[in-house]
């Protein structure tokens, strides 16, 4: 059984729940998942189902790799190629196609994973939360600054993992206790309630979780 899809983030929107309470949801592109490859635990040392989605240039594939996806018969080569994981012999073939619909109904409990929006190299105060120096008592040159970094001459160094300035955003984020809305297979969209990381148009990894035991119901 798959527990997990994949989906490009839309925007974020609102809805209204059966209460009339304003609810802040994630809408994300869910094209059917087409099946390129199927591996088996005898020959690849685990199951799991290969998966594309999305358009792209056939100028950024290799030849092997295009060999590869012609036996799933894709009109056109996908712009991501990912793999899920399934604890029993899966039951698709190469070129079969998996919906939104065969994975998740409306109330089921989900996490989403994606990379976090780059933010370049940020101060301590935007990177970490720090409130800054005080802005009177003389120091009026460098309010932002994080302050004392080191010690004295024990140990003498800065201490590995300190919180500084540097490179932020970029990384892989998940967040949980999410809940579907709303699966719209005509319109090849899901709603989520709440916010989930990454920029628009990126990739989600979004997996089924606990269940939810008060499910929110939304006005169609």
């Amino acid at each position: 059984m798959i527990n997990t899809f994949f989906a490009t983030k839309l925007k974020t929107a609102q809805a209204f729940d059966d209460k009339g309470n304003r609810l802040v949801v994630t809408q994300a592109k869910a094209t059917p998942l087409t099946v390129t490859q199927v591996k088996s635990l005898e020959k690849d040392g685990y199951w799991s189902i290969q998966c594309a989605l999305g358009k792209k240039s056939k100028k950024s594939f290799s030849k092997p790799l295009l060999k590869h996806l012609k036996k799933s018969k894709l009109k056109n080569p996908p712009k991501f190629i990912k793999e899920i994981r399934t604890k029993e012999e899966p039951t698709l073939k190469v070129g079969d196609q998996i919906k939104a619909s065969d994975v998740f109904k409306a109330g089921d409990g989900v996490k989403v994973a994606g990379t976090s929006k780059g933010r370049g190299f940020a101060g301590g105060m935007k990177r970490w939360g720090f409130k800054g120096g005080p802005r009177t008592h003389g120091q009026s040159d460098r309010p932002r600054s994080i302050g004392s970094i080191g010690q004295r001459s024990d140990p003498g160094r800065v201490w590995k993992g300190k919180k500084m300035p540097g490179h932020m955003g970029t990384d892989r984020v998940t967040v949980t206790n999410l809940q579907i809305l709303e699966v719209n297979d005509q319109e090849n969209i899901i709603t989520i309630k709440g916010t989930v990381p990454s920029f628009n148009s990126s990739l989600l990894e979004i997996t089924k979780s606990k269940k939810i035991k008060n499910p929110t119901i939304c006005h169609p």
